[in-house]
């Protein structure tokens, strides 16, 4: 790549003519200073011995100083090459700016005129950089002396600076102000001029994939008008060289073992506004596995277990990362089974003929190496034991491979340090570590101020003050509020990840909240108490969480048209409940999930004192199924899910209220309303002492089941634009009336009398799609839910959106 870059002159004379002068004047210069420096004919003719040197024109510089840069002194002869180097030696000090010599009689006669000083170095025009970050990299500085060389070199830092930024059309012109007094002010005039962007990436040599497949695979996208908050279109050599190895990887999952990266390329355009990036590469064939074997020499190890540890196939698609994992984790398994030493290497057999891969899991002894002493070092605010507690090895547990890299995992892990290093040194025997762990503090407090909306609460907004690493203990403190049009709430929360010492979770919620239901429902309700949360984990995968909870909850602004079940809900109530959770999870991201298994088994106990009183259990499970090898795109993901639960009364108590039953639509079956599938109320009108009654109320159930299936893939538009698609299928039911008092007997009940719609178990199922946008100012989420299979009187909703993000 050649990229020409220029000085903008400041003259108005033609661009042709400037450079003209520019080398009449280079070439005047060149022989004057050929001229002076050709001491051979004037000084050197007669021969002779120096006797004497004398120094004129200095005023700042001191005689001596300019005599000991001289390599001739008094009693040499003037010779033509000593007096040349001399001469060469004084102009490199950079401190003249011209020098002759003259000879009278026996004595050298030294001429010099001074190079200015620098009075002060100003930047002008420069907006994307300050004054201060051009400094860090330049070398004139106020008081310094003067040097055309000095500044040609920083001219050349300072357009590499903006080159880092994407600006390669910026010119920098530096101009020279004389002063009294021999001095003078250097400003460097600076016209940044617009990002240089990509203006198109191609791809040479490409088969099995299209231009556009991997322009998702570099992280440097063509520009676009929707890139304004991303940097991906602005062109950078670094990125370009990583975005060839980006493509080398993806070949490489993709089994072209032999894929070649011949050469990427950046070719900058004639105006200097865009570039041309060329990425040039030879595929090769695409390998399949042949055999999977394995091979083990450790003790208790057999390579059938190992074969049974071996998920891929014969015939699938050669992926030497997936290959590269599988081994890791074969690895960490057997050492986590009493094999501390356990080593896995994959070793391959390539035939190209067949294109096949052969592949050998080889298990073997490592050396026996234990943990002596470990370290914490630079913790100012942590205490030890915060850290320390989460390290995977104690002092003489067996020190591997990979220990180092779970021990910084898991320290960086807590979140309270901005750098983790961890340090192995020899022992005081062969088999023996010393391990330090090197950290440095981060700010562990946040402050969040963000607002947002969604179908279910209006407009909302948010402020929250939390200390993640509350007086170095790992306590994590927080307190929040949130204000919506149809919620409030504010909450104080405390949580101890290592209560009593223990690995267990302990924390406290007070809180107070208070929804305004007039969007579906014809009440407000207020609830506040706290809760006190205590769990732990079993292993890796399975965990468990208790939960006590003590609330006061009022119904009120009630509607003077609400149907007699609802106005029956009118008043305080008081909750005292159990609950526990038992969670077990595989997947492989908690946020954005791709494979793996979730499944949650929940119980609550309302009866420990209170005047609410219930049994309720509820079940979700979810299955993630990567698409990888339909798609070749690991941004497709199938997501099977469903759930189901039922609350049950205390015998003989009757305090039911609407606000603890299961509601169905909404979030949990896209295409209905929140609490629009189930059991509500007949809106018929009669009057009852003067009153008009006839609402239709949502009055949830006792049993409640859903089913769903999703796939999620990547949008047309580029990834980096924070885009992701998806289509569902949803399913559920919900029945079981559970209310104070049925007012369903027409004989019985009189003026009273309210049939019920929806108390069915005849499953609903809707269809649709939906987007999902990470944009700069948080998650944006549509949903378009159809309803296929629906019953009379439910209540759908096309379309469901919801937006916030804390900032």
């Amino acid at each position: 790549m050649c990229v020409s870059l220029h000085a903008q002159t400041t003259s108005k004379t033609s661009y042709a003519s400037h450079h003209k002068k520019a080398d009449y004047r280079r070439s005047s210069i060149k022989k004057s200073r050929n001229k002076k420096r050709s001491v051979d004919n004037q000084i050197t003719k007669q021969g002779g011995i120096i006797q004497s040197i004398e120094v004129y024109g200095n005023d700042r510089v001191e005689t001596p100083t300019v005599l000991s840069y001289m390599l001739a002194q008094p009693g040499d002869p003037f010779n033509k090459d000593l007096l040349d180097r001399s001469l060469k030696t004084l102009y490199a000090t950079g401190l003249f700016k011209d020098i002759s010599l003259h000879r009278s009689g026996s004595t050298l006669q030294i001429k010099v005129i001074e190079n200015p000083i620098i009075n002060r170095v100003a930047y002008e025009g420069n907006s994307k950089l300050k004054d201060t970050d051009i400094q860090k990299y330049t070398s004139l500085r106020a008081r310094s002396v003067y040097s055309p060389s000095l500044i040609a070199s920083d001219r050349q830092r300072i357009l590499a600076m903006y080159g880092a930024k994407g600006r390669y059309s910026v010119t920098v012109t530096p101009q020279i102000i004389n002063l009294s007094h021999n001095r003078i002010d250097v400003v460097f005039r600076i016209d940044e001029g617009p990002k240089t962007l990509i203006k198109k990436l191609t791809f040479v040599g490409n088969h099995a994939f299209s231009e556009a497949r991997l322009s998702q695979v570099t992280s440097s996208k063509e520009a676009a008008w929707y890139r304004f908050f991303s940097s991906s279109d602005q062109y950078n050599p670094e990125r370009v060289r990583y975005d060839a190895e980006l493509i080398r990887r993806f070949y490489l999952r993709n089994g072209y073992v032999d894929f070649k990266m011949i050469n990427a390329t950046g070719e900058l355009s004639p105006d200097h506004k865009s570039f041309y990036i060329t990425y040039t590469m030879e595929e090769g064939p695409q390998y399949r596995l042949g055999k999977v074997d394995a091979r083990s020499n450790v003790e208790n190890v057999t390579a059938e277990k190992v074969q049974r540890m071996i998920p891929i196939r014969k015939g699938q698609i050669y992926d030497g990362k997936e290959i590269d994992d599988l081994a890791k984790d074969i690895q960490e398994t057997l050492q986590s089974q009493g094999h501390p030493f356990a080593v896995v290497r994959p070793e391959i057999a390539r035939n190209p003929e067949k294109k096949i891969v052969d592949l050998l899991f080889d298990v073997m002894e490592g050396p026996r190496v234990y943990v002596e002493r470990i370290d914490i070092n630079g913790n100012t605010v942590t205490q030890d034991k915060v850290i320390r507690r989460e390290l995977p090895i104690a002092e003489n547990d067996p020190f591997t491979d990979t220990t180092e890299k779970y021990i910084k995992q898991s320290v960086e892990d807590l979140g309270y340090f901005k750098t983790v290093k961890v340090e192995k040194s020899k022992g005081s025997a062969p088999d023996k570590r010393m391990v330090s762990v090197n950290v440095q503090e981060k700010p562990t407090g946040e402050f969040s101020l963000g607002g947002g909306y969604s179908t279910d609460s209006g407009v909302l907004g948010n402020i929250g003050l939390r200390q993640r690493n509350f007086l170095g203990t790992g306590v994590d403190a927080g307190i929040n509020g949130t204000m919506a049009y149809y919620a409030r709430q504010a909450d104080f929360s405390i949580t101890d990840p290592y209560f009593l010492g223990k690995n267990m979770v302990a924390g406290i919620d007070i809180f107070y909240l208070e929804n305004n239901y007039q969007t579906y429902q014809n009440y407000a309700e207020n609830r506040y108490g706290a809760t006190f949360r205590i769990g732990y984990a079993f292993n890796n995968v399975l965990s468990q969480q208790w939960t006590y909870s003590i609330m006061e909850r009022r119904v009120h602004d009630i509607w003077s048209h609400s149907s007699f079940y609802i106005l029956d809900q009118k008043g305080y109530s008081f909750l005292s409940q159990i609950g526990t959770t038992i969670t077990y999870d595989t997947r492989d991201s908690r946020m954005n999930p791709h494979s793996g298994t979730l499944v949650r088994l929940g119980g609550d106990f309302a009866g420990v004192g209170g005047d609410t009183k219930y049994v309720r259990g509820k079940i979700d499970a979810a299955q993630y199924f990567p698409l990888d090898d339909f798609t070749g795109n690991r941004d497709w993901t199938l997501s099977i899910s469903g759930g189901a639960g039922y609350i049950s009364d205390i015998s003989g108590h009757n305090h039911r209220s609407v606000i603890d039953n299961f509601y169905l639509g909404g979030n949990n079956l896209r295409g209905f309303y929140d609490g629009g599938v189930g059991p509500r109320t007949h809106p018929i009108s009669h009057v009852v002492e003067g009153k008009s009654h006839g609402e239709e109320d949502f009055l949830g159930g006792r049993f409640m089941y859903t089913a769903s299936a999703q796939v999620n893939f990547p949008m047309p538009a580029s990834r980096d634009l924070g885009l992701m698609g998806r289509y569902f299928v949803d399913m559920g039911a919900l029945g079981g009336m559970r209310v104070k008092r049925r007012y369903t007997n027409k004989a019985t009940d009189g003026d009273r009398y309210t049939p019920i719609w929806g108390n069915s178990m005849t499953p609903r199922v809707s269809t649709g799609a939906g987007i999902s946008w990470k944009s700069p100012f948080g998650m944006l989420n549509v949903d378009v839910g159809i309803p296929i299979v629906k019953q009379r009187r439910d209540r759908v909703q096309l379309l469901r959106f919801g937006f916030g993000q804390q900032f």
